[in-house]
């Protein structure tokens, strides 16, 4: 049998998806009485609830229940968050709100129409209070404070020191510096959350069906807040989630939140969010404010990093927050060789929309002013950017390479890829054409991003919150298991049960691509069980589908229970055949004895002993074909005393080359041509793989060019619709050529890396730097996104230097 592992197969999901045969939540049949919820929101960013009167939505007829924070404060407790900040979060509102759009009351009622009908008819009254949505104006003394108890509106506030900084910076021959702000914007899947909740009195046990995909660390803390044993916490996932993009990890709230509606009606709840509630009220990415300053020698060597992070994690910090500002510290020196680290890390809460997971997580707020900045070197300096980003880049013999915060790169050939994405780019000859493209009054440019994209996520990260005297005061976290069971049948068929909670990646189909390669059979007689069920399935903490974790932990996970599945089946062959194991091997679907091409001992007659007939296995071998592995990584430490932490597990390499027109009368962006080299060790299913790098540049341009999640000055929430919020489209995706090179990981058994959220990571900066390049005449400077024409026409209209060059040119 031909291998299959690393072919460009196509995706055995497709055929049900295509039909209308897949099985989202809202496929899910529902139980008998079940309640549909209508969720208030309110409309005020700061304010206290005097008061809630429920009394005439109560009689509307087909109501069974109207739900205030208070009813729900009996049966939950505020949810456990990962600072020593004594942040209290519910899931409903109890005394004030701190967001437009935080949930105050839920109605339930026979169908969704009635809910919503008699949500309008409860009447709250509010005493409003200062918002405040500006990230450094709520550090100031006098900023409106939203959580009394904790004193202030910082959530989380840590230093690190790596190497020598400050003798980096007296050593160095330039300094460069600049503050960059990127904006909060979300994810838009077509998908919205969905909840089917019950509560069984009988059990004291909540079954809760849920488009949620981990990490599943969150169920232990939503079972904390129901006040209930985690077991008693059941936690369903349906076959298919119509997309993610790590925006469904913000489900847990409402999961509680419905788990208790049942309970206090005494029926199964029902909720399906609509868009406007997913724009205003769901999760997003956070808003950054970076101070970043730049160690620089005349060569354009970076020697050292210095850099203030000021995360906004909304109105409330969240699990998994404050990990936007801690997923990628083992890699905050990105793609380069820079040994001396200095970060001042803040998360801090405002009136907006609660943060946690997105495609990228951190990625694009770190890169942002990481490769702003090495630009700017290269201009102060006089230099060409790509001679800068190759002076900096970690070279091939580094490999494997520890950051200056403990990151440990497995393997990588950063300026083979570099180089790449210059030559296919056509960077030299773009750079004559931009010459000739200025004699005729067009503006056009190109920017550089080289980027490192961390994957499986390793979780002690997130322990980097906490100081080194706070972590010693609880058992330490570290690893990043997964977990696989794959089981036989008697008739020689398999199932494969995954935890990692798929949202369109494909994992069903690698993963039968690795059982039919291990054990030499068609993927035609391999089903892939993708539903996770906490009270049946295997998962760990680490399990659900984030971090892009699974090439390098799923797949890992999948490939040694297979394995173990031949194990045995080897050792009942080698039993009837009466030779050493070591005599034996596998091929199409059968073991042979070497070098006897007629002496063979069937998979499926395998199979069928361990089933049909016991008796005749070795001695001491159990019945049945069943095993689970459950995978971790070794370099996945916890924390150490100086902060050292490996925060992934892999690490790829994305390099991009972007080239833009910039249309003078209008400001708007076209870009050219895209050209983006990736490097994810082992691809385990090519097609796949650039389908994935797709998705994750349409994001990573949405964030360039077009998102933004809007909050005016007194907190009111401006982009709740698609009009208002502009997302990319098929037309607005421009000319994309990918190319990949392979470094294979040397610690996953594939050698398989994580990919998918890299140019999520890349192009917001890649975009950036190719219009800073345009505009680098006009002494205009790019400092936040996205570049939408309305503000690079702005950028134009304030500066001198283009005032003059129109005055030439037209």
């Amino acid at each position: 049998m031909s291998s299959v592992i690393g072919k460009s197969v196509t995706r055995v999901e497709d055929k049900r998806l295509l039909t209308g045969q897949g099985k989202y939540i809202d496929d899910l049949g529902t139980p008998p009485n079940t309640a549909h919820a209508a969720i208030l929101r309110s409309s005020y960013p700061h304010a206290y609830i005097t008061s809630i009167d429920t009394a005439e939505a109560e009689q509307v007829t087909g109501v069974k229940a109207v739900i205030t924070g208070k009813q729900v404060k009996e049966y939950v407790k505020p949810f456990s968050v990962g600072v020593s900040a004594p942040v209290h979060y519910y899931p409903l509102a109890i005394e004030k709100v701190r967001y437009v759009g935080e949930p105050v009351a839920v109605v339930l009622a026979k169908d969704r129409y009635i809910a919503e009908d008699a949500m309008e008819l409860i009447k709250v009254k509010y005493s409003p209070l200062k918002p405040i949505v500006d990230i450094e104006k709520s550090l100031e003394d006098d900023a409106p404070i939203l959580h009394e108890n904790v004193g202030s509106n910082i959530a989380n506030n840590r230093t690190f020191h790596y190497g020598d900084v400050d003798k980096a910076f007296e050593e160095a021959d330039t300094i460069v510096k600049h503050k960059y702000f990127f904006p909060k914007y979300t994810a838009t899947p077509v998908e919205t959350y969905g909840i089917i909740a019950n509560y069984e009195s009988s059990e004291n046990q909540y079954t809760v069906h849920a488009n949620f995909h981990g990490p599943f660390v969150i169920q232990a803390i939503m079972a904390q807040a129901l006040k209930i044993p985690s077991n008693k916490l059941r936690i369903i996932v349906p076959k298919d989630i119509g997309g993610s993009y790590g925006i469904k990890a913000g489900t847990f709230p409402y999961m509680v939140l419905m788990a208790v509606a049942s309970r206090i009606a005494g029926c199964p709840v029902k909720w399906i969010e609509d868009r406007q509630e997913h724009l205003s009220a769901s999760s997003s990415g956070t808003d950054r404010v970076t101070y970043i300053e730049a160690a620089v020698k005349n060569n354009g060597k970076v020697t050292g990093l210095r850099m203030k992070m000021i995360d906004n994690v909304g109105a409330y910090i969240r699990a998994p927050e404050p990990a936007c500002l801690y997923r990628t510290h083992a890699n905050s020196t990105g793609a380069y060789d820079i040994p001396n680290l200095f970060i001042d890390a803040y998360a801090v809460m405002t009136n907006k929309l609660p943060t946690g997971l997105i495609r990228g997580y951190g990625g694009q707020e770190l890169y942002f002013p990481l490769e702003r900045i090495m630009q700017k070197a290269a201009f102060e300096l006089n230099l060409d950017p790509a001679d800068v980003i190759r002076t900096n880049l970690i070279k091939k013999h580094q490999f494997p390479y520890q950051t200056a915060s403990g990151g440990k790169y497995d393997s990588g050939d950063y300026e083979k890829g570099f180089e790449l994405a210059l030559e296919t780019g056509k960077y030299k000859e773009f750079r004559q054409k931009q010459e000739e493209a200025r004699k005729n009054g067009k503006i056009f440019g190109v920017g550089l991003a080289c980027i490192v994209e961390p994957s499986g996520s390793n979780m002690g990260y997130i322990t980097v919150a906490l100081t080194p005297e706070e972590r010693a005061k609880s058992l330490p976290k570290s690893g990043c298991a997964e977990a696989a069971t794959i089981s036989m049948d008697p008739m020689g068929s398999v199932n494969v049960r995954i935890s990692t909670t798929p949202s369109g990646q494909g994992h069903e189909t690698v993963a039968a691509q690795i059982v039919s390669e291990i054990l030499s059979i068609p993927t035609e007689q391999i089903k892939v069980v993708a539903e996770l069920d906490t009270s049946t399935s295997a998962w760990s903490i680490a399990s659900g589908s984030y971090s892009s974790r699974f090439a390098s932990l799923g797949s890992s996970a999948v490939f040694y229970a297979a394995n173990k599945v031949k194990n045995k089946l080897m050792k009942i062959a080698s039993h009837h055949l009466q030779v050493d194991e070591g005599d034996i091997e596998l091929k199409d679907g059968a073991f042979y004895v070497k070098g006897h091409s007629d002496k063979k001992y069937p998979l499926k007659r395998a199979a069928g002993s361990a089933h049909w007939n016991p008796l005749s296995l070795p001695e001491g071998m159990e019945p049945g074909i069943y095993e689970t592995y459950y995978y971790t990584v070794q370099d996945a430490k916890a924390p150490d005393e100086n902060d050292l932490i490996n925060s992934s597990v892999t690490y790829g390499f994305v390099a991009d080359m972007v080239t833009v027109e910039i249309d003078p009368e209008t400001g708007e962006v076209n870009i050219m041509d895209y050209i983006t080299i990736h490097d994810a060790g082992k691809l385990l299913n090519p097609l796949i793989v650039d389908g994935q790098i797709f998705g994750g540049l349409a994001h990573g341009l949405g964030g360039a060019l077009y998102e933004e999640l809007v909050y005016d000055s007194k907190g009111q929430f401006l982009t709740g619709t698609f009009m208002d919020y502009l997302c990319p489209t098929a037309p607005e995706i421009p000319n994309v050529t990918i190319k990949h090179i392979e470094t294979p990981s040397p610690i996953t058994p594939l050698g398989a890396k994580g990919l998918g959220e890299g140019n999520t990571m890349s192009a917001p900066v890649a975009v950036a730097n190719a219009v800073s390049d345009a505009l680098k005449p006009y002494n205009v400077v790019i400092e936040t996104l996205p570049l939408s024409p309305n503000r690079i026409w702005n950028l134009l209209t304030n500066s001198e230097e283009f005032s003059k060059y129109k005055e030439v040119n037209v």
